[in-house]
């Protein structure tokens, strides 16, 4: 017995010992990405894709749930020119939802939003205030790589991230 009870713990510091230096190796995301390269936004550029959203945070750190709400319909906006007016569309919400835009100053400016007034069920009203919410600050193209070009928008209170998608 006392022979069983001096394997059993030799064997178990053995074990311990080789788990505890056992190194894993972690892969470096900053070595195999490249460097997001900001581009340079202009109509044609916000025009030629329809751009989805992929994130929205508030600054705290927490998720606009609101925004999620269903997985099926993401927030798209639509960039398009109107007769002689730049407009912006906001796809997938109840009311149908879109506002003049300008590019001033290298950025986008929202104006003269317009909206129907349908009366939307809850999960939806939240999402239609949350979308004209979140359109509204600073936005940016960014590039990496291969990968879609990314919009994001930075507010006072959020930030949010849109992938380019074929239109």
């Amino acid at each position: 017995m006392k022979k069983l009870t001096t394997a059993l713990l030799t064997a178990t510091i053995t074990v311990g010992a080789l788990t505890g230096c056992q190194t894993t190796p972690q892969a470096s995301s900053t070595a195999t990405q490249a460097p997001a390269q900001y581009v340079t936004i202009n109509s044609k550029l916000l025009q030629s894709y329809n751009w989805q959203l992929v994130d929205a945070k508030r600054t705290d750190g927490s998720k606009i749930s609101s925004l999620f709400y269903n997985p099926a319909k993401p927030l798209v906006l639509n960039f398009m020119t109107d007769g002689n007016a730049n407009r912006v569309a906001f796809m997938n919400t109840c009311n149908n939802l879109s506002a003049a835009y300008d590019i001033r100053n290298g950025g986008v400016e929202l104006s003269n939003s317009i909206s129907t007034k349908m009366l939307c069920p809850e999960p939806q009203e939240q999402f239609d205030r949350a979308t004209m919410a979140v359109v509204q600050g600073k936005y940016s193209v960014s590039k990496r790589g291969n990968q879609p070009e990314m919009l994001t928008i930075q507010g006072p209170n959020h930030v949010a991230h849109f992938k380019a998608i074929a239109k």
